[in-house]
């Protein structure tokens, strides 16, 4: 009896394997005899022959049985060592300019030569250093601006070391330019308009370049105002009956109806190279199906990244455009959603039948 429970067990544990199966981390250990390596479930290295695997409830009893820790997913007190290193580099780039810190300069304060580095930072923040330090550079840019700093001496304290780099970066890490971030928009024109859809509220807002605002909600005021709060210093103004305006809306409607299940309109939105990253995945997942934010993550090359995913998903200003509501929990539970939960719910059971999307609260 005992024999068959073991079977059972090690052919369970094999298709986690075969699975790559990263909610059943943790609980077993895998170890290769041609190698001499042990690996986690989740192990993205080339999966060895049946023939070949053995199964340890833990590491210390594969090491016990003469195997190694693989370098590629580690082992448990090589991910602590790596978790430790890449919280003390956030630390570093947190608090410190990056001009002085190069990936060099952080291999050696943390002891890992700087491909190693690279390479697990990116794993447990979904970024590079580089790219981490650029949005910590924009973020502290930011403050020193809504705290009333000039352009220049937010753009020096931030650490852009000189006018030139500030203007340079600022297309791609403030999403215009630095006098225009100083004065809340100033000078752009936002047109925007409402209208009514399965779903309560819709309001759409775009600028010459595309649409930077798609929200829902349970009536007009709120939205224009969150609107607003976004461009404080813009000129943003209702759009006239039969604008360009009309176009988006009209899609959006029909793609509410299950008419048109792909959303293809230009967009002009703020964010960080990650950001666009996880808006691109949430656009490529087909109509009808979810991802959890784990499988986006991975999709992404960045497998432990997805609270990042998340987090990109809870700051998209274009929904339904790009379609966060198909992330979901790793259970498959909805988890949040920025227009609420009773709206994710009635999208995806809509998509799920290629039906229009109900009212929430009403069956579909």
């Amino acid at each position: 009896m005992r024999e068959r429970e073991t079977t059972m067990q090690e052919t369970q544990y094999w298709q986690a394997v075969v699975d790559r199966d990263r909610q059943a981390d943790g609980r077993f250990v895998y170890a290769v005899r041609s190698t001499g390596i042990y690996c986690r479930p989740s192990c993205p290295s080339r999966r060895p022959g049946r023939e070949q695997v053995a199964f340890y409830a833990e590491p210390a009893a594969a090491e016990a049985a003469g195997f190694r820790a693989c370098r590629r997913c580690g082992s448990p007190a090589a991910q602590s060592a790596a978790a430790s290193a890449v919280a003390e580099v956030c630390r570093l780039l947190d608090g410190e300019s990056d001009s002085l810190l190069t990936l060099d300069a952080l291999g050696q304060r943390v002891g890992l030569s700087p491909a190693h580095l690279q390479r697990v930072f990116k794993r447990t923040m979904g970024v590079t250093p580089r790219a981490y330090a650029a949005a910590r550079r924009a973020e502290r840019f930011k403050a020193g601006v809504r705290a009333g700093d000039s352009v220049g001496a937010a753009g020096y304290a931030a650490g852009y070391g000189s006018s030139s780099r500030l203007y340079e970066a600022a297309p791609g890490e403030l999403g215009m330019t630095p006098a225009e971030y100083r004065r809340g928009g100033a000078g752009r024109q936002i047109h925007y308009t409402t209208a009514a859809c399965p779903l309560g509220r819709l309001l759409v807002a775009a600028t010459e370049r595309g649409l930077c605002m798609i929200s829902l909600g349970d009536s007009d005021a709120p939205l224009e105002a969150a609107l607003r709060a976004d461009y404080p210093a813009a000129d943003v103004v209702r759009a006239a009956a039969g604008s360009d305006l009309d176009h988006a809306v009209s899609a959006i409607l029909r793609h509410l109806r299950g008419e048109q299940p792909a959303l293809d309109l230009p967009l002009d939105v703020r964010a960080t190279a990650f950001q666009r990253r996880v808006w691109e995945a949430l656009r490529a997942i087909p109509y009808g199906e979810t991802r959890t934010y784990g499988a986006i993550a991975a999709a992404l090359g960045t497998p432990n990244a997805s609270r990042a995913v998340g987090r990109a998903c809870a700051t998209n200003r274009v929904s339904l455009v790009v379609p966060c509501h198909r992330a979901v929990g790793s259970s498959g539970n909805l988890t949040g959603y920025r227009w609420g939960v009773e709206r994710k719910a009635a999208l995806l059971a809509a998509e799920a039948t290629g039906a229009a999307v109900a009212p929430p609260g009403e069956d579909t």
